[in-house]
């Protein structure tokens, strides 16, 4: 295959279906997971020539290994990567059961590892590579009811600038979109004064859309942005700008 094959974990509906989306209009070959057999093929339908769809958990190290000997079987071991699986388990920390706290920690945080040094070898071999990390506003902000979450992705910030001091001299970009608040399945179900709540803190007046998201990190990996590594670049209307 003469394209770069990029993976996005979680590609099958979100912000994680319009980054691989994005990326596929880009020129990749792109991989993105989900969790179940149905969903990846879903996600091979929608890219069609331009990509697949595997089943990938997070939590699984035989998971992940089987899925990327069938990238390999189909085609190169990717050169991007973009961490975008993760999941919520909320709750006030005094209600927030011990198995809710390492569900999120374990996928959020320990899947990062997992998923990421498997691809490093490849990258450091073409000596060029791409990972995005995808966090949120609230690890810098902090939202009640969601410690787990929040520490994940504030560690998500943390690995992204060690893990781009490890790898710059090889041409390895590492970098993490922090994503506010976003227009999904979610966000769909709150009520309309939990909406204009959420809006008045927003500056901007209006809530992102995926494709914000997807167009900061198609940035992040293409030649444009072959200098910036270590950062996180906030996508959230204002909301915070620290």
């Amino acid at each position: 295959m003469d394209k770069k094959t990029a993976l996005v974990t979680g590609a099958s509906r979100g912000i994680g279906a319009a980054i691989a989306d994005r990326l596929a209009e880009e020129g990749f070959f792109v991989v993105g997971t989900a969790t179940s057999t149905e969903a990846a093929a879903a996600i091979g339908e929608r890219l069609g020539d331009n990509g697949m769809g595997v089943v990938m958990q997070l939590r699984d190290r035989d998971s992940i290994e089987a899925a990327y000997a069938l990238i390999v079987e189909r085609g190169n071991m990717p050169v991007v990567l973009v961490n975008n699986a993760g999941i919520t388990r909320d709750n006030l920390l005094m209600r927030l059961s011990e198995d809710d706290w390492l569900d999120v920690i374990d996928t959020n945080v320990n899947g990062l590892y997992r998923v990421t040094k498997p691809l490093l070898r490849a990258m450091l071999k073409e000596r060029w590579g791409r990972i995005v990390n995808l966090g949120s506003v609230v690890g810098r902000m902090g939202n009640p009811g969601q410690g787990n979450y929040v520490a994940s992705k504030s560690a998500a910030e943390g690995f992204t600038r060690s893990l781009a001091l490890e790898v710059a001299s090889r041409g390895i970009t590492v970098n993490a979109v922090a994503p506010g608040f976003i227009a999904t399945d979610m966000t769909a179900d709150l009520t309309e004064d939990q909406s204009a709540a959420m809006l008045d803190r927003i500056p901007l007046g209006r809530m992102g859309q995926a494709q914000d998201v997807a167009g900061t990190v198609a940035f992040l990996v293409g030649d444009d942005a072959s200098y910036i590594t270590g950062q996180t670049l906030h996508v959230n209307g204002g909301l915070y700008s620290g």
